[in-house]
């Protein structure tokens, strides 16, 4: 017995240290969908599960039921949603030392502004999968899953004005609509992206939180054709004035006067860019596994 309790007891503490460091994840999902999707997020939750026994997971779910997550994904002023997820954040005792999170689309840069505005408990890593940090969807090209009359009404509110008060203030998608052709609107009017991107001054405290980020991990779909520019899923946009030529990350104002700290992170090797061939979210199994999991253990 003694000699049984010689091997089991290091082992058992040996597990428990594993346990004890494995860091919580935290995940957000995209326009259309909800948390516990059996096909989406219920599928990243279960296979990130199993391949890091004993991870705390948690699938973010706005509302009280999962249709009610799903019409918010389109109707509640994103500002509200930030709000509701921090105070999620806060009350849960498993994330209290600090966590991960991983956005899917929309789902990306609301995380963003998380990290920017909420620092307790801590972000630690961030990953955007297929996130638009620069806006979008110019266009508003498709729609996901079920939910395409939804869509067809949102096209015709953002043609009647996305950045009126009332649609800003209802529009999820109204709220992160970057229109080259109408910068100064944009700047002025939206309540959501033209904040957390800086563009009406700059919050030191947003930029001190971004860059408390060990890693912001950047995924971008590269025959993306929901996005619209695809190259916003790594910071990069299109050319003032027109919506043909694209610039990178490193072109912008944004980079250039360090607005959120993007410069001093990339020279600290903190941002990382991937990119994946596929359209929007659409990555096997095996590439989440090899790309995606190593930021997590």
């Amino acid at each position: 017995m003694a000699a049984l309790r010689a091997v089991v007891l290091p082992l058992l503490c040996l597990c428990l240290r594993c346990a004890a460091a494995t860091v919580p994840l935290v995940i957000w999902h995209g326009m259309g969908d909800s948390c516990c999707n059996p096909q989406s997020m219920g599928y990243i939750k279960k296979i990130v599960e199993n391949k890091i026994p004993g991870i705390y997971v948690l699938s973010l779910k706005i509302g009280n039921n999962l249709i009610q997550d799903m019409e918010n994904s389109f109707f509640m002023n994103v500002n509200d949603q930030v709000r509701e997820v921090c105070g999620q954040l806060a009350k849960d005792p498993h994330l209290k030392g600090g966590y991960n999170a991983m956005g899917f689309s929309q789902g990306g840069q609301f995380l963003r502004a998380v990290a920017q505005r909420c620092p307790s408990p801590p972000m630690l890593n961030l990953i955007s999968v297929g996130g638009q940090h620069q806006g979008s969807v110019y266009g508003f090209p498709r729609c996901p899953g079920e939910s395409s009359h939804i869509c067809d009404w949102i096209r015709k509110m953002l043609d009647l004005g996305a950045y009126t008060q009332a649609v800003q203030e209802h529009l999820v998608q109204a709220e992160y609509w970057h229109d080259p052709l109408k910068e100064e609107d944009y700047r002025k009017n939206s309540i959501f992206l033209a904040d957390i991107n800086q563009e009406r001054g700059i919050n030191e405290t947003y930029k001190k939180n971004l860059m408390a980020l060990k890693k912001f991990v950047m995924v971008k779909f590269l025959n993306d054709t929901m996005v619209d520019p695809p190259i916003s899923e790594w910071f990069g946009f299109y050319k003032s004035g027109q919506a043909k030529e694209t610039i990178p990350l490193k072109e912008t104002s944004l980079y250039t006067e360090d607005r959120l700290g993007l410069q001093e992170m990339d020279k600290a090797g903190k941002l990382v860019f991937l990119g994946v061939k596929g359209d929007h979210l659409h990555f096997s199994e095996e590439w989440f596994y090899t790309t995606i999991l190593p930021f997590l253990q």
